[in-house]
């Protein structure tokens, strides 16, 4: 099946650039990492730069995807905020978990995805201003709320223990805005 093939050229892509970077990464390395010939990786995807832009949409889309389902429950606001803020925490954290070389497919400046890094926050932004528009915040636009909530979580990334202090950072915050249900509530 094609699909299964292109996930796998898209897996083996992403362990060769844990491996050795994106730069040093070739479709020799890929195409060796699935087991198949160069000219067979070549049917799926155009280059190496169109692999790792495929892996890089396929990363923020499957973290995007769980943010939206995390913020279209019915939970409290507070748990939601969580939620989309904890998917994110995860990818940065997983990625730089993974390699120093995969923390680069995060990076909004880059020349060749640094699009979908964007896109991929203000669509955050889009779930986070949705959640504290339903929440009925008052005192502050939902969506400077939201940027300050993806602020906090881009702050705590570079911390060696951000997902424990994710929660209490999240509910010191969402103490603070007026008009903020009370978690649970």
């Amino acid at each position: 099946m094609a699909s299964d093939r292109l996930t796998e050229i898209l897996d083996a892509t992403y362990e060769c650039l844990t491996r050795y970077g994106i730069r040093r990464t070739t479709m020799d390395d890929i195409a060796t990492t699935v087991g198949v010939s160069r000219s067979a990786v070549y049917q799926y995807v155009r280059s190496k730069d169109d692999a790792v832009r495929r892996l890089v949409e396929r990363l923020h889309h499957r973290t995007l995807a769980q943010a939206a389902e995390v913020a279209a429950t019915d939970r409290d606001p507070a748990e939601r905020v969580h939620g989309v803020l904890t998917a994110k925490l995860d990818l940065v954290l997983d990625l730089a978990g993974d390699s120093a070389h995969a923390a680069e497919l995060l990076d909004a400046k880059a020349r060749l995805y640094g699009d979908i890094c964007a896109d991929f926050t203000t669509r955050l932004k889009h779930l986070l201003t949705d959640v504290f528009t339903d929440a009925g915040l008052t005192g502050i636009a939902p969506a400077d709320a939201a940027d300050i909530s993806i602020a906090l979580v881009v702050g705590l990334e570079s911390h060696p223990d951000a997902r424990r202090l994710l929660g209490p950072a999240t509910e010191s915050f969402l103490a603070g805005l007026p008009g903020m249900p009370a978690r649970g509530h």
